[in-house]
C-alpha cells in the first residue's frame, strides 16, 4: 500500500515532473523518504528555499514543463516568494508541494503555524488543499495540470504530515477528452491594413512565445515591409539571440529612455506583451510610457509568421556575422561584455543579472554564437544564480553562463554550493563594483541624493569588501579574480571549457 506522500510523488512523474528542487523539514520527511522508492524523481537540494523557487524557474523557461519544489511549511514558502513572483512574470509553470502540520496538530497553534493559503495566493497561484489523504493524487493531478496552462503558473498543493505519511488510494483517473480544437485562424487582416496604411507610425511590442526565433524573424519582416518598429519587452522570460537572428531592440529600463523608442507612434501592437508602463513612479513624470492617444491593439504570437506572410514581406538577407574584436586593458562596463561577445560558447544559455554593468552586453551579443538569454522578469533581484541552477539541470548539454551583479547575487548566493554538489556546467561572472549601483542612480532619478555617511553606507557593499573568490571556493566552485579584459578571456575560456561550474570575480567600475 502506498503512502500518500509515495503518490504525491507517483502523480507528479505520472504528469510530467521529473524534478523537484527541495529544501525540506520535519513537516516533508516522509516525502523525503519516498524519494528512495521512486528514482525516477530528480530531488536537487538547495540551501535556501528562493534558490528552490528560482531553480523551478529556471527549469521552466528552458523545457516549457514545470519542476516542483519541496518546501517547509508557510516560512520555506515564504523564503520562496521572491522568485515565484519571478515566475508568475515569466509565465513560468511551477508546482510547489508545501509540507504542513498534521491536521490534528494544527489547532495547538504551534510555532510554525501559518497561512499557507495566503502565501501561495500572493503570487497569483492556484493552491490545493487535499481534504483526505486519498484526494492528493486528484490535488497534484489537477495543480500540474493548472501549472502548465497555457499560459503557465504557480500552483501550490499543500501537503498535511499526517496525509504524507497515511496510507492512501490512487483513484481511477479516466482522462477526459481532449476539447474540440479551433482551427478557425484569427482574422488578421484588420491588423495588415493598420500596418499598410500607418506602418512607420506603429510599433511591435514583442513578449512571450514572439520572443524566439521564428518570432523575431517574422517581426523583422513585418518591420522592413511596412516600415513599423519592433522592440522586445524589458525582461523577457527567454530571449533567442545571436548569429541569424535579427537584433531587435529591447525596450529600455529607464522610462525616460522608453519614451525615446516609442516616441511618434500611434498604434502599438502587442504580441504576448503587456502595455509598457515605468517600473516606479518618479515626480513629475507619467507611470504610463505609451504616447497619449495611441491605439493599443493585440495579436497572438502564433499569428506573427502569417501576418508577414499577408503583408507579402520579404525574406530577410543574411545577416553578417561579425562577433566582437577581444579588448585589452583594465574591465570596464563596455569591455567585458565584448570578452563576453567575442567568447560565448555555441548554444549557451545567458542567465543576465548584470544590472547597472550589464547595459551593453545586448548589442556586445548581437552577433555572437546562437544562444537564449533568461532575464529579470518580474525585478525581484537574486534570481540569477538559481535561474542559472535549474536551467542547467533542464539542458545539461549547453553551456551556461550566468552574469551576476555583485550586490544581487549575494541573495541567493548558496546556490553556488548546488552547482558543485550537482556539477553544473555554469560559468559564473560576478560584475564586483562594490556597491549597489543601481540604487545610487535611482536616487538621482528620483530627485534626492545621498550626500552623508549614513545614507552613503546603504549603497556600498565595501568596507569590508566581500571576497568572491574564498566565498565560492567554500561552496565548492574553483574561482579566480580578473582585473583586465586579458584576465577575464583567459579565465573565460577555461572555465567554460571545462566541466562543472566556476566563478569569476570580474571588477568592473561603477557605471557612470
Amino acid at each position: 500500500m502506498n503512502t500518500g506522500a509515495d503518490v504525491v510523488i507517483g502523480r507528479l512523474l505520472a504528469g510530467g515532473v521529473e524534478v523537484c528542487f527541495a529544501n525540506p523539514g520535519t513537516s516533508e520527511m516522509h516525502f523525503v523518504a519516498a524519494l528512495d522508492h521512486t528514482p525516477a524523481m530528480r530531488a536537487v537540494l538547495c540551501l535556501f528555499e528562493g534558490v528552490a523557487t528560482g531553480a523551478a524557474d529556471g527549469y521552466a523557461r528552458i523545457t516549457g514543463t514545470p519542476a516542483a519544489t519541496l518546501l517547509h511549511l508557510g516560512p520555506g514558502l515564504a523564503n520562496g516568494l521572491a522568485n515565484l513572483h519571478n515566475a508568475r512574470r515569466a509565465h513560468s509553470p511551477v508546482v510547489n508541494i508545501v509540507g504542513d502540520h498534521a491536521t490534528y496538530h494544527k489547532e495547538f497553534d504551534a510555532p510554525l503555524e501559518s497561512d499557507i493559503e495566503a502565501l501561495a495566493r500572493w503570487p497569483e497561484g492556484l493552491v490545493f488543499r487535499p481534504a483526505a489523504a486519498d484526494a492528493l493524487a486528484v490535488s497534484v493531478d489537477e495543480a500540474i495540470t493548472a501549472a502548465a496552462g497555457p499560459p503557465g503558473r504557480v500552483v501550490t498543493v499543500i501537503l498535511p504530515a499526517d496525509y504524507s505519511w497515511s496510507t492512501a488510494e490512487v483513484p481511477v483517473v479516466t482522462t477526459p477528452e481532449a476539447p474540440m480544437r479551433d482551427d478557425v485562424a484569427a482574422d488578421i487582416e484588420p491588423v495588415a491594413e493598420l500596418l499598410r496604411t500607418s506602418g512607420p507610425g506603429t510599433a511591435l511590442l514583442l513578449g512571450g512565445a514572439a520572443t524566439t526565433e521564428a518570432g523575431l524573424i517574422a517581426a523583422a519582416r513585418i518591420s522592413a515591409a511596412v516600415g513599423a518598429r519592433a522592440l522586445v519587452e524589458t525582461f523577457p522570460a527567454r530571449l533567442t539571440r545571436g548569429a541569424g537572428v535579427p537584433p531587435i531592440e529591447r525596450l529600455a529600463y529607464l522610462a525616460e529612455q522608453a519614451e525615446q523608442q516609442l516616441s511618434g507612434i500611434t498604434h502599438l501592437i502587442l504580441v504576448g506583451a503587456r502595455s509598457p508602463v515605468a517600473f516606479f513612479a518618479y515626480p513629475g513624470k507619467a507611470s504610463g510610457l505609451v504616447p497619449r492617444g495611441t491605439q493599443i491593439q493585440t495579436l497572438e504570437p502564433a499569428d506573427l509568421d502569417r501576418l508577414a506572410d499577408v503583408l507579402a514581406a520579404p525574406a530577410l538577407p543574411p545577416a553578417v556575422q561579425q562577433p566582437p574584436a577581444l579588448p585589452s586593458g583594465p574591465l570596464n562596463v563596455a569591455n567585458w561584455v565584448q570578452v563576453i561577445g567575442a567568447l560565448l560558447p555555441e548554444n549557451a544559455v545567458i542567465v543576465d543579472e548584470a544590472n547597472t554593468s550589464g547595459v551593453l552586453l545586448p548589442a556586445a551579443t548581437a552577433t555572437s554564437p546562437r544562444h537564449d538569454v533568461l532575464t529579470l522578469t518580474g525585478g525581484a533581484i537574486g534570481q540569477g544564480l538559481p535561474v542559472a541552477v535549474g536551467a542547467a539541470v533542464a539542458a545539461p548539454d549547453r553551456p551556461v553562463v550566468a552574469l551576476q551583479a555583485d550586490g544581487s547575487a549575494l541573495y541567493t548566493i548558496s546556490a553556488l554550493w548546488t552547482m558543485a554538489r550537482e556539477r553544473l556546467d555554469i560559468t559564473v561572472v560576478i560584475l564586483n563594483n562594490h556597491a549597489y549601483a543601481i540604487l545610487q542612480l535611482e536616487l538621482a532619478r528620483v530627485g534626492s541624493a545621498a550626500t552623508g555617511p549614513q545614507s552613503r553606507s546603504l549603497l556600498d557593499l565595501g568596507n569590508p569588501d566581500i571576497d568572491f573568490v574564498a566565498l565560492a571556493t567554500g561552496f565548492g566552485v574553483p574561482a579566480s579574480r580578473a582585473s583586465t579584459a586579458e584576465e577575464l578571456a583567459d579565465q573565460f575560456r577555461v572555465a567554460v571549457a571545462e566541466p562543472g561550474p566556476h566563478l569569476i570575480d570580474a571588477a568592473i567600475p561603477a557605471w557612470g
